[in-house]
């Protein structure tokens, strides 16, 4: 299934299950008060369906046995406005497990330093793995709060000049738990989807000098794409076999696949329930596809420039950036 949130045009918030090749989105609530004689409080949203568990999941699944019964219910996929699947998720973490963008993120990073410092460029094209990343997943945490979904405009802030995207693709966390084992980590996915990790690039360029991890360069509002719905496990299928393609202005800029890893997100969801506990709607992000980002290609957004992301099996993730205004936000 793909999982939606969805606002009509008069403005209600809902959950949808999407038909994308037929381009009609279900209001799940209504269909299932109307068919199974019943409501229920656990669809009034994304997160109060995860948060239910697995046998509410299931009872939506087959609600779409019902077959014609459901046309009363179908929506215009046009017709409504798509909103991020969990517009405030309980928390968010994004990695950076994928091994070329490790070796060619450090060089587009010296290379963009020496630029700003008008010194001469490095002249090595690439840069070794540092054996952390091979040992165990790096991430930070990033701003629940700042989350924005298909179509929403990416409001540059006003102290950076060097607009970045990164190409991610995120789990949910649908079953919460602490000590979770790698191979019973699978159990704890509840869906995929696309993440768009907005970077001010010349701001994290000096504040990771500090030796702790991104702050300004990373947390600013509107900065973090998530959507444009959720695809559970089923429907996916292996996550690391994903083709994914970034394009700017209609403009092919980059495409790869998920194949890669440092490390799988059964590892990763292991790795942070180390004496921690997560819980149901939480977002892990795998960090950057190789590639998929202007700091590997040097090559960075201009405001009014329309980005998406795309990756087969989820879908598109589309965001217009646009700069503020020319005034800059000193510190």
């Amino acid at each position: 299934m793909k999982l939606a949130t969805f606002e009509t045009p008069g403005g209600e918030k809902k959950l949808g299950v999407v038909f994308s090749e037929r381009g009609r989105i279900l209001d799940v609530a209504k269909a299932q008060a109307t068919l199974t004689g019943g409501g229920s409080g656990n669809l009034s949203s994304m997160l109060a369906l995860i948060e239910a568990g697995p046998d509410e999941l299931a009872r939506v699944k087959a609600l779409l046995s019902r077959g014609e019964a459901l046309n009363p219910f179908l929506l215009d996929l046009a017709a409504v406005k798509i909103l991020a699947p969990i517009p405030v998720p309980p928390q968010i973490r994004d990695c950076s497990v994928f091994a070329q963008h490790v070796r060619q993120g450090g060089a587009g990073m010296a290379r963009l330093k020496a630029k700003l410092a008008g010194g001469a460029l490095p002249a090595s094209a690439s840069r070794e793995i540092p054996e952390i990343y091979h040992k165990q997943p790096i991430y930070y945490i990033s701003n629940r709060f700042s989350v924005v979904g298909p179509d929403a405009v990416v409001r540059w802030p006003r102290y950076s000049n060097v607009m970045d995207f990164e190409l991610e693709i995120a789990i949910v966390i649908g079953k919460g738990g602490k000590d979770i084992p790698v191979d019973r980590a699978h159990e704890h996915i509840f869906g995929y989807a696309l993440f768009n990790d907005f970077s001010a690039r010349d701001e994290q360029s000096r504040e990771m000098e500090g030796w702790l991890g991104p702050t300004k360069g990373k947390s600013f509002d509107s900065g973090n794409g998530l959507g444009p719905w959720i695809v559970t496990p089923d429907e996916l299928g292996d996550s690391t076999r994903l083709s994914v393609s970034v394009r700017v202005n209609g403009e092919q800029w980059a495409a790869n696949t998920t194949a890669g890893m440092l490390h799988s997100f059964e590892t990763i969801i292991a790795f942070i329930s180390r004496d921690e506990t997560l819980y149901p709607g939480e977002v892990i992000a795998s960090g950057t596809v190789g590639g998929c980002c202007g700091l590997e290609m040097d090559r960075f957004l201009k405001s009014g420039d329309v980005i998406e992301i795309e990756a087969d099996r989820i879908g598109v993730l589309r965001n217009k950036v646009i700069v503020q205004d020319a005034r800059r936000a000193e510190f």
